[in-house]
């Protein structure tokens, strides 16, 4: 009985027979415009997959812990740290929240200080009081890189502490500065300074003294492929570079952690997390490493930036969820979960504690740590990582014939590619073909913010540039907030007539449409008559008046309604009818939202409209 197969009763079905079921089923709909998906990846990924897809993929024949260990670094399952930011602006305040984030679950810090903070060992042993060093991960960001390195060795001997068992890292990454700051004049300073940071841990055997920062690139709108081609780019630059001081490579190798961003795209960050590890062990093997470990990739996974939202911040929750869930069944090694409400506070406390407590909950709740590589056997997600792996690794090849990530960086290769998905990015938002919760779909009404100021810093054209996806329609809509703090809300109208399914569609996608800008949407029952609708139209003293039926019944109420609203109000239609658009518009009639509408671009319009600037 054990060795009965389920279902061998039936028939096997073939994949011929499955794709003429579906094609069937569509009913005439083009199977590859309704179901295929063309990814920004340079690929395309098939609605179904089966076994046979899976017969050549390299990468499935090894078992985690195997190199080139894209099942995972570990033989047994491990988990990732928790880890935590806490900005230092004084050390006794620090040290404090340090300690009471560890005592609720945290077990990875990560200090970040002021750039014109000078360590000394002091200030360091302050801050790291009550906090085992050997046992919890300590991560620093400052500009004083060696020497916060040194501070941390002399305190572990100190303390009698095993060196081996320091674990953490120092953020170094002279290659994400100069792309943020687009100055590569700093690079020799900052290569510089990467060479004393390795000199500096050497006595630090699990300490990273290097952080490659791919999270750059995902937070400036970049796809996935180059997110990847570019961090897999920069850390061939710091191997180049290293190993010709003479840096030993299975040492070099070690000491470097990767930090890549996390976004929305649940099946295809865990690919990712995939993708890179068997991508990177094939790189680091080329290189001549004399333990197979050295291959590994500490990769550490951190909230996106990109997808987070000013309005209607609790949907935040909800990413950063599916994100960590991403990270964790990715095999990542440490999670940094941002604050849900990070947008809106400079000390958002309650988003630190759901912060933390999502990742504590998919461990103690959810046993995510509990079992490796999750993912394996899926044939969408093993597709998926393959497909990244070839087309991350062509264009990794393309940089290389560059000359390296230094001098794309330099030809303006680097940005001129991510401006362009950036770009694309934005158009999609625009026009919701990428839909963001809560800002340009399905928008809270109820909800206004009054007081934000983004803040404005200025970036040489080289330089990468960091963006948030919402960012264009948040700014439409605080428009509206200030306007609103003065003046009353602009209020949009609903006349609706007619056809009650179509009237009432229309008005629903009319009140979102509008609901995007902040103005306050009115929807009505129906009127019996366009004279009776007229009237309460007139009454209600709307800013904007939305014509809601069907099709066949504007060609009778449209114009009729626009001639007597114009001078009173916008008169807006609901849909796009083709066979009397253009003696609509030829009679006056000039507004039109519908599902092909630039939502952005007309909402800015329909401001300027009603005076708000």
């Amino acid at each position: 009985m054990g060795k009965e197969k389920l279902f061998q009763e039936f028939d096997p079905v073939s994949t011929k027979d499955w794709k003429e079921k579906i094609i069937k089923d569509l009913k005439g709909a083009d199977y590859e415009r309704k179901l295929v998906w063309k990814t920004k990846n340079g690929f395309e990924l098939e609605p179904f997959y089966r076994g046979e897809d899976l017969k050549e993929l390299e990468h499935l024949n090894t078992l985690p812990g195997d190199f080139p260990f894209t099942r995972g670094n570990n033989a047994v399952a491990k988990g990732w740290v928790v880890n935590q930011i806490i900005d230092v602006d004084n050390i006794e305040d620090a040290n404090k929240e340090a300690v009471e984030i560890k005592m609720k679950g945290a077990d990875s810090l990560s200090f970040i200080f002021k750039d014109d903070f000078v360590p000394t060992e002091t200030d360091i042993e302050n801050l790291l009081k009550n906090i085992r060093i050997d046992i919890l991960e300590v991560n620093f960001k400052t500009q004083r890189v060696d020497e916060l390195i040194k501070i941390i060795e002399s305190l572990a001997r100190k303390h009698n502490r095993n060196l081996e068992d320091i674990k953490g890292s120092i953020f170094c990454d002279p290659l994400s500065e100069i792309s943020l700051s687009g100055n590569p004049q700093k690079k020799e300073s900052l290569f510089l300074q990467l060479t004393s940071a390795f000199e500096a841990s050497k006595h630090l055997p699990n300490f990273h003294c290097l952080t490659v920062d791919g999270s750059i690139f995902h937070n400036a709108g970049s796809s996935t492929s180059t997110e990847m081609a570019f961090t897999l780019s920069m850390g061939v630059e710091y191997l180049s570079h290293l190993t010709g001081r003479g840096f030993d490579i299975d040492e070099i190798s070690k000491r470097i952690k990767f930090s890549f961003a996390t976004g929305s795209s649940y099946f295809t960050e865990i690919a990712k997390i995939r993708a890179l590890r068997f991508l990177w062990a094939k790189i680091v093997n080329e290189f001549g490493i004399c333990d197979s470990n050295s291959a590994k990739m500490y990769i550490h996974s951190v909230s996106s930036n990109l997808n987070k939202t000013l309005y209607d911040p609790y949907v935040n929750m909800l990413r950063t969820t599916t994100e960590t869930m991403s990270a964790a069944l990715g095999g990542a090694d440490s999670i940094t979960v941002l604050p849900f409400d990070i947008t809106k506070s400079e000390n958002p406390e309650l988003g630190k504690r759901i912060a933390r407590n999502q990742q504590l909950l998919l461990k103690g709740e959810s046993h995510f740590d509990k079992v490796n590589d999750t993912a394996a056997g899926s044939y969408y997600i093993e597709k998926l990582t393959d497909k990244l792996i070839e087309s991350s690794w062509e264009l990794f090849l393309e940089i290389e014939e560059k000359g390296g990530y230094l001098k794309a960086f330099e030809s303006g290769f680097i940005t001129e590619t991510i401006e362009t998905e950036a770009s694309q990015l934005r158009q999609e938002v625009a026009i919701r073909k990428r839909q963001i919760l809560g800002t340009n779909q399905y928008p809270n009404t109820l909800e206004s913010v009054e007081d934000f100021r983004s803040p404005s810093v200025q970036k040489t054209k080289l330089a990468i540039k960091a963006f948030r996806a919402s960012d264009e329609f948040e700014k439409l809509r605080l428009r509206t907030d200030r306007y609103s703090a003065n003046s009353k809300r602009p209020k949009v109208w609903m006349l609706t007539y007619g056809n009650l399914a179509m009237r009432k569609a229309r008005a629903q996608f009319a009140a979102n449409f509008f609901g995007c800008a902040g103005f306050e949407t009115i929807d009505n029952l129906g009127f019996e008559s366009i004279e009776k609708g007229i009237e309460a139209a007139k009454a209600s003293k709307a800013d904007i008046v939305v014509v809601c039926s069907s099709d066949e019944e504007y060609k009778e109420i449209a114009l009729p309604i626009s001639e007597a609203l114009k001078d009173e109000t916008i008169v807006v239609l609901a849909g796009y009818p083709k066979e009397i658009i253009e003696d609509l518009k030829s009679n006056g009639f000039e507004n039109f939202i519908h599902a092909k509408s630039n939502v952005l671009e007309e909402l800015v319009e329909y401001q300027k409209k009603i005076g708000i600037v």
